[in-house]
């Protein structure tokens, strides 16, 4: 079974808003029905599981059922920190009877954009290799800060990726990682990839492109993007 894991478990405290953004309403819907869809639409996809922030589990329900999310099945409860969130649903897909070798595409809530070929692309590589990781090659020059206002350093760019989700692995192989960071003491990665690249370079990750569109939604800024983004469509003499 392909399962997509979507992650809705925070409070958005960054953009500044009433309500926790994967619940805010762009053209007429949720973000987090917008990346549901993605996920819906795909005929490789066979279930859906969000790991919800505490209090909206009723209003994502009732979202869902508004929506037609129909591959909804399980909704589990978010954490204090994104790897715990994620940590509450891998384990709850488990206690819910999903198989060791069920597929688990790991996903931002606040990334509606996501296309049908990047979710064939990660099911299709951790098929292949056992991990999928969704990331773009950075094309920006890279310089490091200690303070965050001067800088001597340049990083050379050409061996940088910029991670994305979804983010693939079976259900047995997510879960012996979250159990080996918690032998390790590794309580607050700030992404499954993180995490494994921390645990030490015997488990390789292999990467799907991403794309730009693949936005996450963080600031009031992205906001404005992706609504620009869902009004425009490629130029037809485009190649």
């Amino acid at each position: 079974m392909n399962i997509a894991l979507i992650i809705a478990g925070g409070a958005g405290n960054r953009m500044g808003q009433d309500i926790p953004k994967q619940f805010m309403h762009v053209d007429g819907a949720p973000i987090i029905i917008h990346t549901m869809k993605a996920f819906e639409q795909h005929p490789d996809i066979d279930a859906i599981a969000v790991v919800c922030l505490k209090g909206w589990e009723t209003v994502l329900q009732s979202y869902a059922n508004q929506f037609n999310i129909r591959k909804l099945k399980w909704i589990f409860p978010g954490g204090d920190t994104g790897m715990e969130s994620i940590h509450n649903g891998i384990y709850g897909l488990r206690d819910e009877g999903c198989q060791d070798d069920d597929m688990v595409l790991i996903h931002d809530s606040v990334r509606p954009l996501l296309s049908q070929e990047i979710i064939s692309s990660n099911i299709a590589t951790c098929k292949a290799y056992g991990y999928a990781v969704t990331g773009i090659q950075c094309r920006e020059a890279i310089l490091e800060s200690e303070d965050g206002f001067t800088t001597n350093k340049s990083i050379p760019r050409d061996r940088l990726i910029r991670t994305q989700t979804p983010q693939t692995f079976r259900l047995k192989n997510i879960i012996a990682v979250h159990e080996e960071a918690k032998q390790k003491g590794i309580a607050n990665s700030v992404a499954s990839c993180t995490l494994i690249a921390e645990l030490g370079p015997e488990r390789m990750m292999h990467i799907v492109p991403g794309s730009e569109k693949n936005i996450k939604i963080t600031t009031v800024e992205d906001l404005e993007i992706l609504k620009a983004l869902m009004h425009t469509s490629k130029d037809t003499w485009l190649k």
